[in-house]
């Protein structure tokens, strides 16, 4: 509670926003969304899984949708026993509405709302999850999908939500204990049910010769998917919410687009000319490939072109200046098992076996943690990851977009990302422009890990 003077207790509604050197003031009525966290039963596979969780009754999260620049408040009430907080995974809004409890706001018990309320200055795909019970809540099927329309239309005829995660069922579909300490030191805990959209290979009717966006969005706890299509002609345009400054090539089953857990990328697709015709998406397993879902044509051919769709336009995110760039290293490695983090209302493993710089995060309620890097409001950073561990860790920032620069193992396109999949053994520099205040989350989004350790934030003053 002491870690940083908290801006609100309950949500407050903010009017301008200011990040990215761009300033946004709310234009007409908000966009209010009000949601309730309740368990909920749905059929995952044969039989119903009771004990999920969800912002709908008995149904997967809802795919949420608000405009560039407007205004949007989402009261989030909570009907569960345990505590939770609501994070916006990706948007650069303002601090006191980023969801972190302890950080940023006080953890919502059960009966309480929370009023977020912001004005999202970043067009693309987004998503929401807890940060508090965070492995228990999100193992139980908490995650969304966020849409922030572009403020011009691009040209699309529709749009396809694709929200790929796993559950862990025992042989009644009942859900099993989400992780087990033994995977939490090492990769993490797998699940052993593949799903899109809470669904086991569902389909999806879109008009024949039609373009669609596809959005498909990684918001597993765990998994590192390995995605690709089939069928029809397809073209990357966005990455992580936003356009691509770099051209990427379109995932095929050569090269299959490795997304880690919190990554995104918007894929820009003609459906096939004849009704029946498909695109499906596939994941690739280390067995063999798994189809997560199919796009199938229906009724008269529209014979729309790829050529036909607008560029998106850049979302006003400003390019750091790496000339003058100050460097912060961040080492990211194991931590000897240690004494149970405090966890406040919001949930703790127990263990601690990761550490950032070599010291494991104390927990969601430790009081007298400081911030890992202090940058100032306005100046360029260079972030250097360092990996001293054997596995792979999807590292996020809240609040702020950063560009990769360089790796000692590979060539990274320069595309604007909050999550970077850090390889074994890998070194990767990235840039940013500390351009918005506030203590901001810092961690790996293995959630085992994030819980056991590999934790901290990042303080721009």
């Amino acid at each position: 509670m002491k870690r940083r003077e908290f801006l609100a207790a309950t949500g407050s509604a903010v009017g301008f926003g200011l990040v990215g050197g761009m300033g946004f003031a709310a234009v007409g009525k908000a966009q209010t969304f009000d949601l309730k966290l309740q368990r909920c039963d749905f059929r995952l596979r044969k039989e119903m899984t009771p004990d999920l969780v969800s912002l709908a009754p008995n149904a997967p999260p809802p795919v949420l949708k608000a405009r560039q620049g407007e205004q949007v408040v989402l009261n989030v009430k909570n009907a569960l026993e345990e505590y939770t907080a609501m994070h916006w995974h990706g948007l650069r809004i303002p601090n006191d509405m980023d969801g972190v409890p302890y950080l940023t706001q006080y953890p919502i018990a059960q009966g309480e709302t929370f009023r977020y309320s912001f004005i999202p200055p970043d067009a693309g795909t987004y998503w929401y999850h807890p940060h508090c019970m965070t492995m228990t809540q999100m193992a139980r099927g908490l995650t969304g999908v966020l849409v922030i329309q572009e403020i011009e239309d691009p040209g699309f005829d529709t749009e396809q939500v694709i929200n790929l995660r796993d559950f862990r069922l025992d042989d009644e579909d009942h859900l099993l204990p989400p992780y087990s300490l033994r995977r939490a030191a090492r990769a993490g805990t797998l699940g052993n049910v593949m799903t899109a959209n809470w669904l086991i290979e569902p389909v999806y009717n879109h008009q024949s010769g039609s373009l669609v966006r596809l959005r498909i969005v990684n918001t597993d706890t765990t998994r590192i998917q390995r995605v690709y299509l089939e069928g029809g002609m397809s073209k990357s345009i966005a990455w992580d919410g936003h356009p691509l400054r770099i051209p990427m090539p379109a995932p095929n089953k050569n090269t299959p687009l490795v997304m880690g857990p919190g990554q995104r990328v918007d894929l820009a697709i003609v459906m096939p000319k004849s009704e029946g015709q498909s695109i499906t998406v596939f994941s690739r397993l280390a067995s063999n490939d798994r189809v997560m879902a199919t796009l199938v044509s229906e009724g008269t051919n529209l014979n729309r072109s790829l050529d036909e769709l607008k560029p998106l336009a850049p979302n006003p995110v400003v390019v750091p200046d790496i000339s003058s760039a100050e460097i912060h290293e961040f080492v990211f490695g194991w931590s000897p098992a240690g004494v149970a983090p405090k966890d406040g209302f919001c949930g703790s493993l127990g263990k601690t076996f990761w550490s950032i710089n070599r010291v494991p995060w104390a927990g969601d309620a430790a009081s007298g943690i400081g911030p890992l890097a202090r940058l100032d409001l306005g100046k360029s950073y260079i972030l250097r990851f360092r990996n001293e561990s054997p596995n792979t860790h999807p590292i996020h920032l809240h609040g702020l977009a950063f560009i990769p620069l360089r790796s000692n193992k590979r060539k990274l396109l320069a595309n604007w990302s909050d999550t970077m999949l850090l390889l074994k053994d890998e070194i990767v520099d990235v840039a940013l422009v500390a351009d918005n205040l506030g203590d901001w989350a810092f961690h790996c989004h293995i959630i085992e890990h994030q819980k056991t350790g590999l934790a901290g934030y990042i303080q721009v003053v």
